[in-house]
Parts: structure tokens; sequence; C-alpha cells
């Protein structure tokens, strides 16, 4: 059996032409809490489409994990959760825990943000693999083991027949993730969902396995849902992206459009918080303001109104519909304002005079009259700073 007929024969991934793979239809979550009812995702809908990849960004506590797990039916007992999600044409959001593992793996599968805590310490890696070939595809020992190398040579580890054997903590949180995107390569899923996948790995790992992903996707023609808080991550990844903020997609269109023209603040204050190569040393990062809002008591009106630069007095009161774009159909955003709309580019023009203000030279005194303020003594001299002369008071005069 060749290299290439291991990673691809245990399951058929999608086939193109074959209609949209996910339709998540009003997804709301909730959990109940002493506080109350914390509302971590309300109202989501999209469509993904097979092969595709969907990025969704947002800060920590946007819900972007909460509705993966919603989808997926990775959610506690305290949650509580509404709306349906449609996996090739079957409602599965009814589904009970046993026949949703019947989709995990096979199906559907999760690369999760933090390795060390997603695999076993006390199993070693390749038994980790073969748990899930034998589980789901019911293949022998032997066949298990030869396809879990394999596995392990495709996500790029190095003397595979050796690490096989290896425990978690013997391997570098680089090596650690590429052994859970194995495992969730390893039944052919349709869909992967990857929640920040490259969390506390340094910047050369994560391009390496965001490319790894970016790779296996292409070549099974997989749906991959890609969570992440950096719009710079799914920039050259994603065919469409969503933004979310306070448990709601705020956002959502083709990645060229999103970037080109996005519309919702929130977005754009997204965009400038990321490092800019061309910045001058020094240069202070751009921060959104304010905190996220209390997902128990949540404000009324926009949810961003009290962090937004441009909010005005009904976005405090009325909340914004998600609602196309008039010049494109498939850009959605939830805005009374945007940033391109006549009234924002008013108060982004006086932000920039104030800035422009606060920046510039004092005046200079008019030629020949009084001195408005003491000069003070030159760079490094040793002088003290002298007292205004008795004849410029108005007491002389």
């Amino acid at each position: 059996m060749s290299h290439s007929e291991v990673i691809d024969g245990p399951a058929p991934t999608g086939v193109p032409g074959a209609g949209p793979l996910l339709d998540v239809v009003d997804v709301t979550t909730s959990f109940r809490s002493p506080r109350g009812l914390v509302k971590a995702v309300g109202g989501v809908s999209f469509t993904l489409e097979r092969g595709n990849c969907l990025g969704i960004v947002g800060e920590s506590g946007s819900g972007k994990s909460v509705l993966s797990r919603s989808i997926m039916g990775l959610l506690p007992s305290t949650a509580v959760r509404s709306g349906t999600v449609q996996f090739e044409g079957t409602d599965i959001s009814t589904l009970k825990a046993e026949e949703y593992r019947r989709l995990w793996g096979t199906e559907m599968a999760m690369v999760f943000q933090d390795p060390m805590t997603a695999l076993n310490p006390v199993m070693k890696v390749g038994n980790q693999i073969t748990e899930s070939l034998r589980y789901h595809l019911d293949m022998s020992k032997s066949d298990a083991r030869d396809t879990a190398v394999a596995l392990l040579q495709a996500v790029r580890i190095p003397e595979a027949e050796q690490r096989i054997n290896a425990y978690p903590h013997e391997m570098s949180g680089g090596m650690r993730q590429r052994v859970v995107i194995a495992i969730a390569l390893a039944c052919g899923p349709k869909l992967l969902f990857a929640d920040e996948p490259t969390t506390a790995l340094d910047v050369t790992v994560q391009a390496q396995i965001l490319d790894l992903l970016a790779e296996q996707q292409r070549e099974r023609y997989m749906a991959m849902i890609l969570v992440t808080h950096d719009l710079g991550v799914v920039a050259s990844r994603a065919q469409e992206i969503a933004v979310m903020y306070a448990g709601r997609i705020v956002e959502k269109a083709p990645t060229a459009t999103l970037f080109a023209n996005m519309q919702m603040p929130y977005t754009e204050a997204l965009l400038s918080a990321i490092p800019k190569l061309g910045d001058p040393s020094h240069t202070r990062l751009s921060a959104i303001g304010g905190r996220p809002p209390d997902l128990v008591n949540p404000p009324p009106g926009c949810a961003f109104a009290p962090r937004c630069p441009y909010a005005r007095e009904r976005c405090h009161n009325e909340a914004p519909p998600l609602e196309s774009h008039p010049d494109s159909p498939g850009h959605l955003f939830a805005c009374f304002y945007p940033v391109s709309s006549p009234e924002t580019l008013e108060i982004k023009d006086r932000i920039a005079a104030q800035k422009m203000m606060a920046t510039a030279p004092p005046p200079a005194s008019p030629s020949g009259g009084p001195a408005s303020h003491v000069a003070a003594p030159p760079i490094g001299s040793d002088a003290p700073v002298a007292a205004p002369s008795s004849d410029t008071t108005e007491g002389n005069h």
C-alpha cells in the first residue's frame, strides 16, 4: 500500500459539486450560571460549501469556540442550545451524544488549541491515532499502525516509525500539534474545525502548522472552519471570513471583499491592531479601548457601541440587523454607520484633525511683542530659568 493510498483511503472526503456541506440557521447557545444565562452565541447563521475554508475571527470571549462546539455537539450539560445545524442535508442539532460520536472523526473533527491538554499524557501518540482508526474504521492492529505511521509522515513528523512510540511530553509543542492534526485527519473527515491551532507556538512553527492544514484541506477537498483572533491568519487561507463580537456575527464577506471594503468598525479595529512591517521602531500598537460586554446583562443597542469611536445615540438604543451591502449581496454587516458612511467619515476627519493639533509644535511669539512664556535654557545647560522681567508686567505701565 502506497503512502498516498494510506492517507486518502480510510474515508473519502467531499465531492466537488455536491452542494453545501454545512448549513447553520439561527444557532443560539447559552450557559446556566449563578448570575443567570450567559448568552455566548446569539442567532448565528451561515453556509459552508464543500472544500472551502471559513475563517471565524474575534476577540477572546466573542463566541467563536462555543459556536464550533455547538455545531459539533461538544457542549456541557449546563448549555442551552437552539437553532438548526444541517450537515449534508441532515439535521444533526437534535442528535443524542451516542449519535454524535458516530459523526466525530469520520464526518467532522476538531484540532484543539492546546495539544498538551488534547492528548493523553500517559498514552503513546501512536496508540492515540490507532484508537480512532480501529473504533471508526474497524482496522486490524497492524493496518492501523501502518496508517498511523503514514499519517505522522503526512504531517511532516520526522522519524515517524520511532515517534509513534513517544509520549506527548517527549515532543515539542509544534510536534504535539502535528500529532493532534494527524488524529483529526485519521478517519478522513469532511469538515475540520481548527480552534486557534497555533496558540503558544512560535511564529515559524505557526506558519508551518497553518500551511500544513491548508495543504491537507486542498488534497482532501475538505471543508474547514478556522477559528482565530488574528485577521492576518485567515487573510490568505480562507475563502470567506465571519467576524464575531459578543456572540453574534457582525460582518461576513468573501476574504478579498472584506479587506478591500470592510464596513464594521469592530473589523476595522481588529485590522488596526495587527502590527505593520513598515511601521517605525517603537510605534505604539493600536488597541481597542474598553472591555467586551457582559454576556449575562448585555448593553442595549449595538454591543460594540460603548467601545466604538463612531457610535451615535441610535447605536446605544437600537441593535443593528445583519444586512447585505447594497452593492455586494454577499457582504453582510451589522452597523447603522459603517466605516464608509458620511457620518463616520466626518468623525474620522475630526479625530485626525485633533491628533494633528495635539502633535503640532506651539505657535511662535509675535515678532517684537511681549513673550507669552518664559524661555527655557538651552538643552544641556545648568542655568536656572529666569524670572519674568518686571517691565513686562502690567503694574509698570
